[in-house]
């Protein structure tokens, strides 16, 4: 019998906000969840899920919501650790280099 690994607490909290996040997107952006899926190209049931913070979802659909959000760009840079002290400081230990 294998033995069924716990999600970590700040990885389901991690998963709650952003799905939060996604959702105000959606009502700021004034677009249904029906329009949203439609063009990430996902179910309704996988937007919700993806809104409820259900870490189990695909990484792939989260990125396909960004795309439709119109965000991805946002969610890209925030991630970059070439727009951090420590990533410019420590540059040289990565294999690509961003413009911008």
């Amino acid at each position: 019998m294998v033995a069924q690994s716990r999600t970590p607490a700040a990885v389901v909290r991690a998963a709650g906000e952003i799905g939060e996040d996604f959702a105000a997107w959606r009502k700021v952006l004034g677009l249904t969840a029906a329009q949203v899926a439609d063009r990430a190209d996902i179910t309704r049931d996988t937007l919700r899920k993806i809104e409820k913070g259900d870490p189990a979802v695909s990484f792939q659909s989260v990125l396909r919501v960004a795309r439709a959000l119109g965000i991805m760009d946002t969610l890209t840079d925030a991630l970059d650790p070439l727009k951090t002290d420590i990533g410019r400081t420590r540059a040289g230990l990565i294999s690509r280099k961003r413009v911008g």
